[in-house]
Parts: C-alpha cells; structure tokens; sequence
C-alpha cells in the first residue's frame, strides 16, 4: 500500500463514507455527515473496526502513516459536506476534523518508546493537570513592513514560522504578525497518569502530556478516566540562546478522547462468577461471612468491618430536577489507640476497592488532597487534581488525619458534603467532582483514648468536619487477659502459617467482584423501610428536653444511606424493614460509643457538637455568674475571682472551673483587657 497516491487515498475515504452500511444496512457515514450541519460540529468521528472491515490494508497504513492518511481523510469528509452543505463546508472548511476511536490495541503509558514514534495509538489513563485555553495559530498573516503585502504562512508544530521571503518584493526581514487575519483555533494540554489499578507495586507512576485543538478542548477535567487517541510526537528541548538538545520529550497530539464509564474496566466478571455472586447472596448468613470476609488477617472488630462492607459497596447518588444532588456515599472515621490495626485496616480498604487511593495526613497539603492551579514551564496555568478529586467514583483512604494542619484540613468540607471541589485561583475557576467515599483514621490527641472525656476533647478535630461522618469509631486498647489471648494466637498463628488464621469464607479476588457486581444495583426505599426509619428518627428527636441536642437531618439521611447500602450487599433492588433495622443497630452502636456524655452517662447528640447538655447547662451558669461579677458599670472581671464564685455555685471543682474559663475565652464569649483581667463581648 505504500505506493497510494494521496489523491487515491482520498478517493478511498471518499467511497467508505458514501458506501459503508452497518448492519441495519444504514449508510452509517453519509448520515453522519448530514448531521454536522444541524449540530454545528466541525468533526466526523469514525469508528476504526469500520474501516478495518472495509479495507483492512487502508486501516493499517492509518496506524503507521497517520499525518498523510489523516490529510486524504479530511479532504474526503470536506467533499461529502459540501456536497450536504457547501456553505457550512466552506465555512469550517480549516477546521474540519477526522477522528478516529476504538483502536484495537491501547498501550500502557509505561510501553510507550520510540517504535511508535508519529503513528495512531491509543492509551489509557486519568487526567491530572489540564491547561487553561489559549488561541494556537494555525495559519499567520505576516504584512511586509517594505510593500504592505500579506504573506500567509501554515503553522506546525510549536514554534511561530515566518515567510522566508515576501511573494511582491522579495523581502525576506522585515515582517509583522496580523492577528486579525491570522487564523486561530482553541488550543489545551492535558496531562495523564497512569491508572492507579495498573500501577506495578513500587512503580512511579508514568505521565504524558496530549495536546488538544478544536472542538476537543475542555472533553475531560481533572480526575476523569480517559482514552486518548493520538500521533505520538517527539518534541526538542530548547537550551539556552535558542539552541536545541539532543534529548527530546514525547507528546500525543489528541485526536479523540473517550472518557471512562462509572464501573472499574480492570475488573471483568464473567457468567460463572455472577452465578457464583448471586449464589453468596442467597446463603444463610451471607452477610456475616461477607463481613468475616473483610480484613480476614485483622482479629475482631466485626462492627467497623461491617461499616467498612456497607462503605466500599456505598448507596447510589441521586439527582433531583432542579439538580439538587443527594451524596451516596458513606464516610467512616476510625479513632483509636496506637496498635489497634486502623493503618492496616486503611490499607486493605485501598487494595480491596474498584477505585481508591491511600494517603497520609502528615504529608498533604489541601492542594494535594483536593486541587490546585500551578504554572507549568511553559507558562501555562495548569488544574491539577489531588487525591480526593482523583479517587472520584471510589474511596479516598487518609490515615493521620488529625496530623493535617487546620487549613488543610478544612478544604476537606465541600468534598465531604457537596461531592465536589471548586477552586478560583489564577483566573480559572473550576468545580470539580470529587463523589468520593472517605475513611478517616487518627490518633487521640493524648496518646490514648480517656473514657472520661468526650470525644470533641479526646480528637483534635473541628466540630463541622467530625459532623460530616456518617459513622465513628473508637477502637480502644484496653488490657484483659481473655481477649488478649485471642489476638496474640491470632497473630503467632498467621505468622507461623505464613497465610490466614481463620481462612476467609469469600476469597479477595470474589470479594473484589462482589463488590463491583453490588455497586450496580440502585435499591429504592420500601414503605416498610421508609416506616422504621421515621419511627426511630421520631423516637430519638423526642429523647431528652428541648436544650438537648438530638439527632438531626444529617444523621437521618446516613441511615438510609447505610439502609440502602445493605440492600446492596445483598443484591436487592428495594431496601426493606430488616435493611432498615441493621442500619439502625449499626448507628445505636456508634451512639452508645462516640455520643455518651461522660457526666450523665447519657447519649447526647451534643457531645458530637462539641457542647453536651451537661456543659451548656454548667456555661449558662458561668456566663451568670460572670454579669453579676461585671455589675452595671461592666468592669473588667479578675480571673481569679471568677474561678472562685464558680466554685462556690457547687457545680465546678477547681480544674472545671479553670476549663470554662479558657473554654469562654477561646469562644470569643469574653476577651482579655489586660492580664488576667477579662470583660464580656457585647
């Protein structure tokens, strides 16, 4: 085939567009073609198994020559316009473009070298960093500063060309560009990264930049799973005083982008694995071998694992008319004693899930977690995504979280609730999708848990961010002598077979597939279902009197989260009554932990708030005693004295009464006007 002319190439494409039927027997193409018009594209997209059936040596020549097949292909969609449209025709006449998709071989980022230098390949991977837009010229007007006259120069590659002479005075100097005649089209790059499912252990990650032109600007953001379709190009790297070095960078030109469905490609199950899914499902006790199932080398904690089942499986989103979006997914916050197994129980999550990334705390910034905009060599601004963002449609794992400074820390809200991650920054702003499925751990800010403080005073976590969980839980190393025998045998045990202690009832690889099987199930409520959630909502709204803080709005909506979670484990497509109850005993179980006020013994949903009934009745009573102190004539009021009324009222021993004292000042209740004076914010 390397004998074709251009002009019979381009006769070739002409004919596959004018002849080829599918197998409705449609002219496929001619149709296609009709429609650019009506939809203002400026691009024919052409389907490579198509044009392997039609001539398979033609196909291949596109593979290897791609500039020259690409250019007869383009002459030949222009003439089928023209013929559709001739105005519309001439009109993206320059701008018309043939893409290919469904190459049949996609090559690892990681494969890419030299052989496939200037041919058509496809590659697989997820964007990190996309560019602003930027006008790239295609075709200069340079006036001739002697005579006046246009020279129309075609543009390639990166560097802006001049004419070598002028076409009416033959100067070949003096020149300057004319942006109004000059012709421009969209131009963006875009950065890809390896997908973290194809990552060989202990690799870096491989990244390739694709240059993007036309109407496939802004086709993906940061955190989309993408296919590029390219020509691979080897581009110099410019020294010092214009000169060039010998080492080059690669680059795709972008031809086509497909961006990735919502289910893991990686994982595909077959019909014997889904009889073999269906198969768990329909067992006795099938949901607590799923739950044995989790974490099968970690001794115990059979209610966190059972969160963490409910987490990786996750409920569905919703999205209203009005565009309102209702979160699917369940976060979880492990707070525990060092040596209780949650950096390993993180671990497994992130190996165990279809989706998901692992960090540290102690190293990320909230640029890193979320997104930031950085300024690339080239002096193009750049989005680039972070963890949260790039875990999209998955689980983001955090160990350390209370190691993360506070503004870190906090950029963490929006993802959190709203899915979603806005950045204004360098003149882009950009919302980005961040449906991610959090699982937290930290350490409590003394070492050890106290069981005789709250939890807002056991962790060193903002009130709003802690209320953004749907569950917590604290894992507690406490010493006795039965239990610790059964995790010490566990562990000699697994250390001396070298494998599991206990074999798990459901192997990892299964499990895997479970789990992707159950995320495509979209389970709706049951009238039964719907009934025992509002009567326990009901039940715990009226618990207590009206100055104690009950469960809210936010809590409701995480029990039919993990209601309808349930139904998905169990491959149900309604969430009935007893989905609905073990979600409720899940919750009840992280209540009578995480919610109990310390003074009373009591659940109170206040402790979560950071002020428990307990401590707003003794603050109502420190802020009385504080304006009788200040009198009439609000003067300042020593510290001391005060510290000493507030014992006296009987409620407040020494140390309380020193806490709220601290606790009124850090609030910004009353400030100091000098030392150890204070005086009440009016």
């Amino acid at each position: 085939m390397a004998e074709l002319t251009q002009a019979r190439l381009q006769d070739i494409f002409s004919d596959f567009i004018k002849t080829y039927r599918d197998r409705s027997g449609a002219l496929k193409y001619r149709e296609r073609v009709s429609q650019i018009p009506i939809s203002g594209a400026k691009s024919l997209v052409v389907d490579f198994d198509d044009l392997s059936f039609y001539n398979v040596d033609v196909a291949e020549l596109l593979l290897r020559e791609p500039d020259e097949s690409l250019a007869a292909f383009k002459n030949a969609a222009y003439e089928a316009l023209r013929v559709e449209n001739a105005t519309y025709a001439e009109r993206i006449r320059n701008e018309l473009t043939v893409r290919i998709r469904g190459l049949p071989t996609r090559i690892e980022l990681r494969r890419i070298s030299t052989e496939y230098l200037d041919q058509l390949i496809s590659v697989a991977g997820m964007v990190v960093r996309t560019s602003e837009l930027r006008p790239l010229a295609v075709k200069a007007a340079w006036r001739c500063k002697k005579c006046g006259h246009i020279n129309y120069v075609e543009q390639k590659g990166i560097i802006l060309l001049k004419p070598r002479r002028c076409e009416e005075c033959e100067e070949s100097k003096e020149f300057e560009l004319d942006p109004k005649k000059t012709e421009f089209v969209d131009y963006q790059v875009i950065r890809i990264q390896e997908l973290p499912e194809e990552l060989p252990p202990g690799q870096l990650p491989q990244t390739t930049d694709v240059s993007l032109i036309g109407d496939l600007v802004n086709k993906a953001r940061p955190g989309d799973r993408v296919i590029v379709t390219g020509i691979l190009r080897a581009e110099p790297e410019t020294a010092l005083a214009g000169a060039k070095y010998r080492l080059f960078r690669s680059r795709l030109d972008g031809n086509y982008i497909e961006t990735l469905g919502e289910t893991p490609e990686k994982i595909v199950i077959t019909k014997e694995d889904e009889e073999i899914i269906k198969s768990i499902a329909s067992q006795p006790a099938a949901y607590e071998r799923l739950i044995a199932s989790i974490a099968p080398a970690i001794y115990g904690y059979e209610t966190q694992k059972e969160a963490i089942l409910l987490q990786l499986v996750g409920a569905p989103q919703r999205v209203l008319e009005d565009g309102t979006t209702l979160r699917g997914d369940i976060n979880v916050l492990l707070i525990g004693d060092p040596g209780t197994a949650k950096s390993e129980m993180l671990k497994y999550v992130a190996r165990i899930a279809p989706r998901a990334l692992y960090t540290s705390g102690r190293g990320s910034t909230a640029a890193g977690l979320t997104a930031a905009v950085v300024r690339d060599k080239t002096g193009m601004m750049m989005l680039e995504a972070g963890a949260v963002v790039l875990a999209d449609q998955g689980l983001a794992c955090i160990d350390e979280f209370d190691k993360m400074r506070p503004e870190d820390r906090s950029a963490l809200h929006e993802c959190m609730e709203q899915q979603t991650c806005s950045v204004a920054k360098g003149g882009i702003v950009a919302t980005l999708n961040a449906r991610t499925a959090i699982l937290a751990a930290l350490n409590p800010t003394l070492g050890k848990y106290d069981p005789h403080r709250n939890l807002t005073d056991n962790v060193n976590l903002p009130i709003p961010l802690l209320t953004r969980f749907d569950l917590i839980f604290v894992l507690r190393d406490v010493p006795e002598r039965s239990g610790d025998e059964r995790v010490a045998r566990h562990i000699l045990e697994t250390h001396r077979k070298g494998s599991f202690a206990t074999p798990p009832p459901i192997s990892v690889d299964l499990l895997r597939k479970y789990i992707v099987y159950a995320k495509r199930i979209n389970p709706t409520l049951t009238p039964e279902a719907e009934e025992k959630l509002l009567e326990y909502y009901l039940k715990m709204r009226s618990v207590g009197d009206a100055s104690m803080i009950t469960v809210t709005p936010r809590q409701l909506e995480s029990l039919i989260r993990l209601a309808t979670a349930r139904a998905r484990v169990m491959l149900r497509d309604k969430v009935n009554e007893e989905d609905a109850l073990r979600a409720i005993s899940l919750m009840e179980r992280m209540l009578s932990t995480v919610s109990v006020d310390v003074k009373t013994g009591r659940v109170d949903l206040g402790v979560l708030h950071g002020r428990p009934l307990s401590e707003r009745t003794l603050l109502e009573t420190a802020l009385d005693v504080f304006k009788s102190l200040t009198g009439p004539e609000q003067k300042p009021v020593d510290g001391k004295v005060f510290i000493e009324e507030l014992i006296k009222t009987g409620k407040f021993k020494r140390q309380d009464a020193e806490r709220m004292l601290q606790i009124l000042h850090r609030s910004g209740q009353i400030y100091e006007v000098r030392p150890g004076y204070f005086r009440k914010v009016v």
